[in-house]
């Protein structure tokens, strides 16, 4: 059996990917005296519509859970897609080239008349209803025929979904004159008909001044067919999903700096400028979303990222020194308390650093990042390989602090009479079991730190920690080993140790590792976290003792299995029992 270092130090981590989903219904459908309650069609033998709506409530839990909500949500739940949502009278200056493109990728797209919450919908004398959702059907260019020669005019159809009357009544409408500015083949090349079914035309200048929304779903590549790759431009997706999970990772925004840095982060390359810009830019859709909690009925969180440029595009996770130090390029419009929040960028090539987090620091939740980019993207967490800067004999190597290898003249003075102590409990045979070095080690550092004092087990994993000749006990140069890794992490425990409390918060607990020598992948450090602190999210001084001998131990046990360092080494049942429980 090949087990990887991770895997070696986590007990199991069950992944659940929200994927295409396949549901099961039966046609039962809820009605009253003999009418259906929910959805349906005006012709009384079909039912497609409503056994669909039948699904969609299964997966969300409930016809409850489909009350409320956005427009922009069904788009993506339907198709997998990425939902922006653009204010038209903030207009961008390149919306037209947006939708332009959208239209060219088969993006859904819809719109709508913002009006009071407390007013129902309402017919406009131009034909148009506030408060009432249209689809966007087709965005073109079209060449029209003018008294100076030719000239190109951006054109939006839309249409009203009742699919009857109740159309737009100015320029460009059914029948109106500008059509004739059109000639018969350019009405055939763009599909141009007239007839009372509730779709119609009208310029994007009288576009954007009558209809304030413009919601765009993006389609990703797993949204389309091969017939439809064939004849249409799609986005590079990337997607991963992840959770903030309270006294790990659940940093909140940039506000809560101490804790910002611990949110989850993930790595984007771009490489290859959009195909139509002058500006050498790459545009870039992040959408974060929320998981199931519709589903299960609670309330949505306020949610947000910031993206940082990356000067070492190989980083490893970003500490709170480069929060710093170190604005944002770009970020969320706002945080919000939506499903999803999205937002477009234009950024020059390089690489990235996305921070997905809560408003507010410690709340926890499943998320979905998504990418969307024109061109290929290169995107993933930033993460480090679990390792310890050790080697094998426990010599440290240059990267670990020097005021962590180098003892003061008190730390020397205690080391002279912990000798004499040695010498007084050992005996004749000059060595200790794990019962005489509790006695000792408690003696010691009962004095400097508020906590219990080591139990017998933490001290049998020091014992097998330095046993060198496999006895049960400890020769006195194996017991110097022991106490030069022990002084080392005392002395990092008690600088993060800011409060002078006994304890670290299990925020400070990945860079006190690591000012030792210790480097922890993201998925490890969440079982660290949940093994060793208690349920304020502290870590206490044995605990923290007690975590760093455990994973000292594994790791050389596994670089032993592991010579060529790769990250996975082969072992049986027995190897891999006898280290879990040697440690």
């Amino acid at each position: 059996m090949w087990w990887t270092l991770d895997n070696l130090l986590q007990i199991t981590i069950v992944v659940f990917l929200s994927e295409w989903q396949e549901v099961v219904v039966d046609d039962r459908l809820p009605t009253y005296r003999n009418q259906l309650v929910y959805m349906y069609s005006s012709e009384k033998n079909e039912f497609w519509s409503s056994l669909l709506e039948k699904a969609y409530a299964k997966l969300m839990g409930s016809y409850e859970s489909l009350n409320g909500g956005l427009a922009i949500e069904a788009m993506e739940d339907f198709t997998g897609g990425v939902t922006e949502m653009f204010e038209i009278r903030k207009t961008p200056p390149n919306l037209l080239n947006i939708m332009l493109k959208a239209n060219e990728r088969g993006s859904l797209m819809g719109c709508s008349i913002d009006a009071d919450r407390n007013r129902k919908e309402k017919e406009l004398p131009n034909g148009l209803i506030t408060r009432h959702a249209y689809s966007v059907t087709s965005v073109v260019m079209v060449d029209i025929q003018t008294v100076s020669g030719k000239d190109k005019v951006p054109l939006v159809r839309v249409r009203n979904p009742w699919g009857y009357g109740k159309e737009w009544k100015g320029a460009w409408s059914d029948g109106s004159r500008e059509w004739s500015l059109l000639s018969e083949d350019e009405k055939r090349e763009h599909g141009i008909t007239f007839s009372d079914d509730g779709e119609f035309w009208m310029s994007f200048q009288d576009f954007t001044a009558n209809f304030q929304k413009l919601e765009i779903c993006n389609l990703g590549p797993d949204s389309l067919d091969e017939e439809d790759l064939s004849n249409k431009k799609k986005w590079e997706c990337y997607k991963e999903h992840d959770a903030w999970i309270k006294r790990v990772n659940a940093g909140g925004c940039r506000n809560s700096l101490d804790t910002f840095w611990t949110n989850p982060q993930f790595r984007m390359t771009l490489t290859d400028v959009d195909d139509d810009d002058n500006d050498d830019m790459c545009t870039v859709i992040v959408a974060v979303l929320q998981k199931d909690r519709r589903k299960e009925g609670l309330d949505l969180l306020q949610i947000g990222f910031e993206i940082y440029k990356l000067e070492d595009p190989n980083c490893g996770p970003l500490d709170l020194n480069f929060f710093k130090y170190n604005n944002s390029v770009a970020h969320c419009p706002k945080f919000i308390n939506r499903r999803e929040i999205c937002g477009r960028f234009k950024l020059p090539p390089g690489s990235y650093a996305i921070i997905p987090s809560t408003y507010e620091p410690h709340y926890e939740g499943e998320f979905l990042l998504r990418i969307f980019t024109e061109k290929a993207n290169v995107s993933g967490e930033i993460d480090e390989q679990t390792s310890l800067d050790d080697d094998v004999t426990g010599n440290k190597l240059p990267d670990v602090p020097k005021e962590y290898t180098e003892p003061t003249d008190q730390e020397r003075a205690q080391a002279d009479a912990l000798k004499q102590s040695f010498k007084y409990i050992a005996g004749e045979d000059m060595e200790i079991d794990a019962y005489e070095l509790q006695e000792l080690l408690n003696n010691v550092f009962g004095k400097e730190f508020p906590f219990p004092g080591f139990g017998v087990d933490t001290c049998r994993s020091m014992v097998a920690m330095h046993d060198g000749d496999l006895s049960g006990k400890l020769g006195y140069d194996e017991f110097k080993n022991l106490w030069e890794d022990l002084r080392r992490w005392k002395g990092v425990f008690k600088e993060f140790d800011k409060d002078k409390s006994g304890n670290l918060s299990s925020y400070e607990l990945r860079n006190a590792l690591n000012h030792v020598g210790f480097h922890i992948s993201n998925r490890t450090f969440k079982s660290l976290v949940m093994r060793y602190s208690n349920k304020n999210g502290q870590v206490d001084f044995g605990d923290f003792i007690m975590c760093a001998i455990r994973l000292k131990t594994m790791l050389t046990s596994f670089r032993g299995h592991d010579p060529q360092n790769r990250g996975f080494a082969p072992y049986d049942i027995d190897s891999f029992i006898q280290i879990t429980m040697y440690s």
